[in-house]
């Protein structure tokens, strides 16, 4: 293999590649099947990919969800973190400076993963509920083609307190979907419930590719607050078959393991086996459930499950997990398997209980190479270390609306950078950052090349910045220009005393 893409673990004082914080760029290990005497295509796995869903009834995030996100949210074993919220409060806090991501609950999720780490790379909130994906720094280049939509169904549609919003990419060319829908409530609702879902599936289309329609792509996952409730047994049969562990006996009536049976539009769905007691209606502040008036029967209303595309290819038939539910296979060898499905009981903000899932995805190598790469010195400490070239892939196409930025470690999205240069120019090879767009710390950064066309960053590139050694003529100088390099003041759009090889200039952020 000519290129492999760096993965992110984390360790310290190992020498095997370059220390970010504590984590370390290698080199991913590469899985070759042998069978029949014959090599099969490679494969790339991402190991854990987190789905949490979480109706959080409005109310104020507290101050640490760390655990929410599982055990291993520190060591950067975690590929990707997806998020699915309801009912969060849709008054805007005006607080917030940012006003791409205004509510709290964005704030805090980036707050609490990207110090591990993690990037937000796409976000889609309609009123009340909210998606939100993250991925490790390092796969940012092989997440492609990143769209979102939403679908309202509240009012007949006219309203977004019900409905769904989905995020798609390609992942290692494998397009993806990932949708968090909150349907209607009360038991007397399961029909309106699945037409819903069958306009969220029919109303949500994506541009370009062949993966159009939520369902066409390979992968599907499905999650959020379902609000599918248990049939025929009474409030005190429920509870007192929750108290005696006897879930089965309640998973029997369960509306949606029910509807699987006879719902086309749920055809292929997956999902794991429910050994949590049902995560619905709670008191809030406690682990009791309804108390009210209203005497809600429990419910396991918060759910996520998992879809591959339709295919002729023969599947697997000896693997064990394969017949235990937990395993499903698309033709190509694309491969779902759910490891750890939960719920977090401990939290008490809501009437709902958080829900969390972990699944391992195993995609064919159809993608192993960046469409940009970023060649640049790792350490900047003179003049020169400024300057980053560019080499792009024959397929790629650009955009001038791309850029080339400075982020720092930990940055949450892609529009959280230092300082960034409009990347213009068909015949562009380099760009070149100005004085006042340096760091003033010795500390560690990284280069991102953002896509405006695939709504993503392609390339990541970890430097560390010497202020201390950078040299004072470039630190300083208000006009500084060499034979080869030349100064544009924050703000200017071009200079007309470039050298003419192709070098753009910087603009920072908020010009």
């Amino acid at each position: 293999l000519s290129h492999t893409h760096t993965h992110l673990s984390h360790h310290r004082g190992t020498k095997r590649g370059l220390i970010v914080t504590g984590y370390v760029l290698f080199q991913p290990t590469v899985h070759i099947v042998h069978k029949s005497n014959a090599v099969s295509p490679l494969f790339l796995s991402f190991e854990r990919v987190y789905i949490v869903t979480w109706n959080v009834g409005s109310a104020v995030p507290p101050d640490d969800i760390t655990s929410l996100f599982g055990p291993n949210v520190s060591d950067g074993s975690v590929d990707m973190f997806i998020i699915g919220l309801q009912e969060v409060n849709s008054m805007i806090n005006k607080r917030l400076k940012d006003v791409l991501f205004s509510d709290q609950w964005s704030e805090l999720c980036m707050d609490t993963l990207s110090p591990f780490g993690y990037v937000l790379v796409a976000s889609q909130r309609m009123q009340g509920v909210l998606l939100l994906v993250f991925s490790k720094f390092c796969h940012l280049p092989f997440l492609r083609g990143v769209q979102t939509e939403s679908t309202r169904t509240g009012l007949g549609g006219y309203w977004g307190n019900k409905g769904g919003v989905s995020a798609r990419m390609t992942i290692f060319g494998h397009p993806v979907c990932f949708l968090n829908c909150h349907l209607p409530a009360h038991m007397r609702n399961l029909e309106q419930r699945m037409e819903d879902f069958e306009s969220i599936l029919q109303q949500q289309q994506f541009d370009g590719g062949t993966a159009t329609g939520v369902l066409d792509h390979d992968v599907v996952f499905w999650f959020g607050d379902l609000n599918f409730r248990i049939e025929d047994y009474d409030i005190h049969v429920v509870k007192s078959a929750i108290d005696s562990n006897k879930l089965p006996l309640l998973l029997e009536r369960d509306q949606l393991n029910m509807a699987k049976n006879t719902e086309s539009i749920l055809e292929g769905f997956n999902e794991g086996p429910l050994k949590f007691p049902p995560t619905y209606k709670f008191d809030v502040g406690t682990h009791t459930y309804d108390t009210s008036a209203k005497k809600r029967k429990p419910a396991w209303t918060d759910r996520i499950l998992w879809r591959l595309r339709r295919t002729g290819s023969p599947v697997p038939s000896h693997n064990a997990a394969l017949q235990r539910g937990l395993t499903s296979w698309l033709g190509g060898a694309t491969k779902v398997t759910q490891r750890v499905y939960r719920s977090h009981m401990g939290y008490t903000i809501s009437d709902h209980k958080p829900v969390s899932a972990v699944f391992s995805l195993h995609f064919p190598f159809r993608v192993d190479m960046p469409l940009v790469v970023l060649q640049v010195n790792k350490e900047w400490c003179k003049v020169s270390d400024a300057t980053v070239r560019l080499a792009f892939a024959s397929t790629y196409q650009r955009s001038s609306w791309d850029w080339v930025a400075i982020y720092k470690v930990g940055f949450r999205h892609h529009k959280d950078y230092q300082a960034y240069i409009w990347a213009k120019g068909e015949h562009l090879t380099q760009v070149t950052f100005s004085e006042e767009d340096m760091p003033r710390d010795d500390c560690e950064y990284m280069l991102g090349y953002y896509s405006n066309n695939m709504n993503s960053i392609e390339e990541v590139r970890p430097f560390l910045f010497c202020y201390t050694k950078l040299e004072k003529p470039f630190l300083y100088g208000p006009g500084f220009s060499t034979q080869n390099h030349c100064h544009v003041k924050t703000g200017e759009e071009t200079s007309s005393n470039c050298r003419k090889d192709h070098t753009t200039w910087v603009r920072t952020r908020g010009t």
